[in-house]
């Protein structure tokens, strides 16, 4: 008698729930953060796919269950490097989707390269679970638990190895899956053979060959082909993958904004990219003061001219320019905070004659945490806390940090910066002056509706730009007449404009980096002006100020204004066109086509078989309706909750692994026990209790969540992972029910049907995936909490299975 293949599948499960997470890594680090998003969401449909080739051919692959699903596994673990090798060699490029019609073409032909590995996931699950039709519950809660430590042992996997070389050790994973399954179906010994030969040669390759393709358009490949360029230093972790750039023949200088007029330039510096973008530089210490100069021709060194700061927050410290900018001011003392430990290590580092130990200054106490996660738990006021260009300036102006959540930049997170001032302290954000102006009148429009509160806004708000960056500053009380004053003096000493001060007149903006007309000052006005809600209603970009719920600050394009943007291409428009959102709503369409034909396919096939005779005794409507609500449903909720919890982990790759976890794990624990509710219970009952546990803690995450995370703001990092998982767990236990108590019920009824329901589930799991990401930036993620309610709730008129309205009486 064979065994079941538990052990097997949590393997398989494993490795190819690391191997997406792994692609989400490598893609942000070869294109950017919402691209790695999007293919994770179309990899998957790989399982959804499977099933319906399961449907079509699963007569003649059970006849010979046992080799097939060996050879899948393997397939798996081969196509792992096939799929992303050919993937990355792709001639892809996001920014030009809109101008080049093979752009689009490379996109699907990644996605399906990408779906592969997980077409061959799929089928070994599908066929599993048809083989084993009536130890479902068994085979899930290991799928679910298998894919969970999956999630746990990647993150722990990216602390130890760089992200190219975690791919030799996921293929590693699939290939002990394969020998488990071997001795679980009783593979015959020269077929297991086969597993130890590419066991021998995946030692041997060790991953070494693998090289990253990054796109042309990232700092760091442009940086590197300056001659002489060359790389000193890489620190990877599920943070960022940190690579350090030393010049031996063209001094790189870093100096984002610095006036034309200055007449000094900066110390020799090393290039510090964080996945092959974000450019900062790690400055050699200086002999004397005076080497600084450079640093106070920025706009970012305004503050320190108004008054003198005793005491400064650094938010996003990175490699250190801000603190060598507060050290040339003669600052106090200095408090750096920076998410990533790697930063601290690199910026000590020496080369040849280079030295720099910024972070090692008496005045400067430097804490690893999250921005706002440090100002909860320190009691400190300031007198300046300041935040500066925390993103690339390439990313930003093409729109490609549209699906990147910051929640540094939303009201509550001002809120809070504005509570730890002390009285007539500062707040500085210096952002990218993009043009036409976005991130500039998006942040003012924020600060209004933070200090409207107050009536006092306009006397709180001071506001200039360089030829590339521009600095807000709020004060925590009304500007003076000297500070105005003082303001007025840098930028004309600096070739800087006034946007906005409490005393500006019109013909002291837009003076020296002119603007036909003064797009900056303008918008300013109008953001002051009675009409300031028609103007935000009008303007080409969304300027609506971000949120906790809805955290994308740099979300700013609106449908009605790309016809005009479209048509500007050709003229040299292309910054106006947010390519990110475009690229998210063009993927969407992608999986909503690709899934119909998926499913409509096989669906043809079934009315064609049941014409000769197939009868079920379930609606196959019903089939479509159930398992695509909760595929929706599921991954809605766990996506909204994800994000819900990065302001209590910190970091998105924590709120994951946590998230992940305990909804994969709690969700598998759900599923085991299921069968016990269908027993006791009926299994239509067992799917009302669970869509009422769904309801209950889901709306009861939404009214206590802030609270809880306020409460356990002072908790260690490993406390506050396993409270997340504790606070998720009941959630996805009751979430972990409705998907094997259906299919048990198809087991009965439709055995048929099962790769079907298969498929549509994680078909409609892909469109979610995407979807999810559409709807919370337009709605919030507590919208998207609630929609995926009112799909659970419908699941309980679709159960497929007959004599549900007496089964709901019982």
């Amino acid at each position: 008698m064979l065994r079941l293949p538990v052990i097997s599948i949590a393997l398989l499960s494993a490795a190819a729930l690391a191997y997406e997470l792994l692609l989400m890594r490598l893609f942000s680090i070869i294109h950017w953060h919402h691209f790695a998003y999007m293919v994770i969401g179309l990899a998957l449909l790989g399982h959804g796919f499977s099933g319906s080739v399961v449907m079509v051919l699963q007569r003649r692959l059970l006849k010979h269950f046992r080799y097939v699903y060996f050879a899948s596994i393997l397939l798996f673990t081969l196509f792992c490097v096939i799929s992303f090798q050919g993937a990355q060699n792709l001639p892809f490029n996001a920014e030009e989707i809109l101008w080049d019609w093979r752009q689009s073409l490379y996109l699907l032909l990644m996605f399906l390269l990408l779906s592969v590995p997980f077409f061959f996931v799929g089928a070994a699950i599908c066929l599993a679970f048809l083989s084993y039709k009536h130890r479902m519950a068994k085979l899930y809660a290991a799928d679910l638990f298998g894919a969970g430590a999956g999630c746990l042992g990647f993150v722990l996997l990216m602390y130890a190895v760089f992200p190219q070389t975690a791919l030799f050790y996921i293929a590693l994973g699939g290939l002990l899956s394969a020998t488990v399954a071997g001795l679980e179906l009783r593979i015959n010994k020269a077929d297991l053979s086969i597993v130890f030969l590419l066991m021998l040669a995946m030692l041997g390759w060790g991953g070494g060959q693998l090289q990253l393709k990054i796109s042309p358009y990232k700092s760091l490949p442009r940086m590197q082909l300056i001659n002489g360029i060359r790389v000193i230093a890489e620190k990877s972790s599920p943070l960022g993958l940190i690579t350090v750039l030393a010049s031996d023949q063209v001094p790189i200088r870093y100096a984002p904004g610095m006036s034309f007029s200055s007449g000094s330039e900066p110390l020799p510096q090393l290039g510090v990219f964080t996945d092959a973008d974000n450019m900062g530089v790690i400055t050699a210490n200086p002999d004397h003061r005076r080497q600084l100069d450079y640093l106070d021709q920025m706009s970012s060194a305004l503050p320190y001219h108004l008054q003198q700061a005793e005491r400064v927050l650094i938010i996003g410290s990175g490699s250190g320019s801000d603190l060598l900018q507060a050290q040339f001011h003669r600052v106090g003392q200095i408090d750096a905070v920076e998410l990533n430990p790697h930063y601290l290590e690199l910026t000590g580092l020496h080369d040849r004659d280079f030295v720099s130990d910024v972070y090692q200054q008496t005045n400067v106490s430097a804490y690893i945490a999250d921005g706002r996660d440090f100002l909860n738990t320190h009691k400190q006021q300031y007198d300046l806390i300041q935040l500066t260009l925390l993103d690339s300036f390439n990313a930003a102006a093409a729109g490609l940090y549209a699906l990147n959540e910051s929640y540094l930049y939303t009201v509550e997170a001002l809120q809070l910066y504005l509570s730890k001032l002390q009285p007539g302290g500062y707040l500085s954000i210096t952002r990218w002056a993009k043009i036409p102006p976005r991130d500039t009148l998006k942040l003012f429009n924020t600060a209004l509706t933070v200090l409207q509160k107050n009536g006092n806004a306009k006397q709180q708000l001071l506001l200039i730009r360089s030829w590339q960056t521009a600095t807000l500053i709020i004060k925590n009380g009304a500007f003076s007449h000297e500070e105005i004053a003082a303001a007025e003096l840098f930028c004309s000493e600096r070739n800087f404009d006034l946007v906005y001060t409490p005393e500006i007149r019109a013909e002291q903006a837009n003076r020296y980096n002119v603007l036909s007309p003064p797009l900056f000052y303008q918008g300013t006005q109008a953001l002051l002006s009675r009409d300031r809600k028609k103007f935000v209603e009008d303007y080409k970009f969304n300027l609506k100020p971000a949120t906790d719920d809805q955290p994308y600050f740099q979300h700013f394009f609106r449908w009605s204004a790309l016809p005009e943007m479209l048509s500007l291409l050709g003229k040299g428009g292309a910054s106006l066109i947010e390519t990110g959102y475009l690229i998210i709503f063009a993927t969407l369409c992608i999986a909503v086509l690709t899934s119909i034909l998926l499913i409509m396919g096989p669906l043809w096939w079934l009315r064609h078989t049941m014409k000769r005779g197939a009868r079920y005794s379930v609606r196959r409507r019903d089939v479509f309706g159930y398992f695509c609500a909760i595929g929706l449903g599921f991954m809605m909720i766990e996506i909204a909750v994800m994000q819900k919890f990065i302001l209590f982990l910190h970091h998105p790759v924590y709120a994951a692994a946590a998230t992940l976890t305990a909804f994969l794990v709690f969700a598998g624990l759900g599923s085991a026990h299921s069968s016990r509710l269908s027993q006791r219970y009926g299994r239509y009952a067992g799917v009302s209790i669970a869509v009422i546990g769904i309801v209950a803690f889901s709306a009861s995450y939404l009214l206590i969540l802030p609270g809880l995370f306020a409460w356990g703001s002072d908790m260690m990092m490993v406390t506050r992972f396993l409270l997340a998982i504790m606070l998720i767990a009941p959630l996805a236990f009751c979430m972990g029910m409705p998907m094997p108590l259906a299919l048990d019920s198809l087991a009965d009824h439709a055995d048929q049907l099962i790769p079907w329901a298969w498929a549509i589930n994680g078909c409609a799991s892909v469109i979610s995936s995407v979807l999810t990401a559409l709807l919370a930036m337009q709605f919030g993620f507590s919208s998207v909490i609630i929609a995926a309610l009112l799909l659970y709730a419908a699941v309980l008129l679709m159960f497929p299975g007959p004599g549900r309205s007496a089964a709901a009486v019982n």
